[in-house]
């Protein structure tokens, strides 16, 4: 009996596992693009010392973050591009305030944290500032120096042993915020619309005892008239910054410290101190019901049509210690401190501050990829001047303020 006729059945094509990128990667079918699928499901719950009957004590965050990373080997180097999405369920004291009153249950916000191309010394869009050196690495809650995804295109050149040189124009709206009319005579002048982006230069080395490195930026500070009346010049600011990350395999495996100094001049952004509403990467001072801002810049008028801009000074200190205490419990601790200078006469928004930050947390790794934590953060505000504060009635203050908050954190990172 003669066979039947059948028909070849077309190959399968497998998903091939990619080694040379790392851990996680394989290849798109049908190509030589090697891609990774990652992110983190965080639960947390946050309490914050309240200073009015006005605002949530208490608050729930629910974050979903996706990655996606992909690599190609070309004859000009590796070609990279990376996405990163967070999306966060915020409520209570997650929020930030817009207004005396909470009136919004809750919110949801979309953003792009990260969104860039790597091909060889050449990256482009959104990104780490090369500014930054420790961004708030092992605290949960905020510390002061610079933290900021930012627009950019930068230019990374190695020379070998870990020694590396970057160069960066950077996005300066990121980083840039209102000067303001500290004399009464006629409106405020505020931001105007910038013409160059900030030039962030760093140097750092990578070895096997840790890393270092030192940044510079140059920052624009461009006013707006508040009315036609008024003028003021540009002016330039800038930030620096010097930074060690030492490990410690003597003390345990995985123990590090993190020292950082950062001083800015015209460029309040660099020390991770800003205005009220500059949120989310610059956050605003506010300590109980005190609330100060960290201008670029304060407009003094001479009222005769042209005011000065008095650059505002500033520096912060970090440091972070981790320490494991067995190979799934590890704890940090942390400070940091943030003095700033505004060179002027104390008014109503305008005062030279300090302020103090101290905490630590505990975490829990039972399995890979799950951290379970506490987290407890100390802030006080001194400011120098005459401030408003809610507490009372919004009338002006000369005393310090102090808060407390603690998180409970759930984490699962794939």
């Amino acid at each position: 009996m003669p066979a039947l006729p059948s028909r070849k059945g077309a190959p399968v094509e497998y998903v091939r596992v990619c080694t040379s990128h790392g851990a996680g990667f394989f290849y798109l079918p049908g190509t030589d693009t090697c891609l990774r699928v990652g992110g983190r499901v965080r639960a947390e719950y946050l309490y914050d010392q309240p200073f009015s009957r006005n605002f949530d004590a208490s608050g729930f965050r629910a974050r979903g973050r996706l990655n996606l990373d992909t690599r190609t080997h070309t004859a000009f180097g590796s070609l990279r591009a990376f996405v990163r999405f967070d999306i966060n369920r915020d409520s209570g004291g997650y929020r930030v305030p817009g207004s005396t009153f909470q009136t919004v249950s809750a919110s949801n916000t979309v953003f792009l944290d990260k969104g860039f191309i790597q091909f060889g010394p050449i990256t482009a869009g959104r990104a780490q500032s090369f500014f930054d050196f420790y961004a708030n690495d092992l605290n949960w809650g905020l510390l002061r120096g610079s933290d900021v995804s930012t627009q950019l295109f930068a230019y990374t050149a190695t020379f070998g042993s870990g020694f590396s040189a970057t160069l960066s124009a950077e996005d300066g709206a990121e980083r840039r915020f209102n000067t303001f009319d500290s004399v009464p005579f006629g409106p405020p002048i505020s931001t105007g619309g910038n013409s160059m982006p900030d030039v962030v230069l760093n140097l750092n080395v990578t070895q096997g005892w840790g890393s270092a490195q030192l940044s510079g930026a140059l920052h624009q500070i461009k006013s707006a008239n508040g009315n036609t009346a008024i003028n003021a010049d540009t002016e330039y600011g800038f930030a620096g910054l010097a930074g060690l990350k030492i490990n410690l395999p003597m003390l345990a495996k995985g123990d590090l410290l993190w020292l950082q100094g950062v001083y800015a001049e015209g460029a309040s952004g660099y020390l991770g101190a800003g205005t009220y509403g500059s949120f989310p990467n610059i956050n605003p001072v506010q300590i109980g019901g005190i609330l100060l801002n960290a201008f670029d810049a304060v407009a003094v008028s001479d009222g005769a049509g042209t005011a000065t801009l008095t650059k505002t000074k500033g520096y912060a200190l970090t440091a972070a210690l981790l320490h494991y205490w067995t190979p799934t419990l590890r704890q940090a601790v942390f400070g940091s401190y943030l003095s700033i200078d505004s060179a002027t006469n104390p008014n109503v928004n305008v005062t030279d501050f300090k302020e103090y930050r101290v905490g630590s947390n505990l975490v829990w790794s039972p399995v890979s990829g799950l951290d379970i934590g506490v987290e407890v953060l100390y802030t006080k505000l001194d400011p120098k001047g005459r401030v408003p504060d809610i507490n009372r009635g919004g009338n002006f203050t000369l005393a310090s303020s102090d808060s407390l908050s603690a998180r409970l954190r759930i984490q699962r990172d794939f």
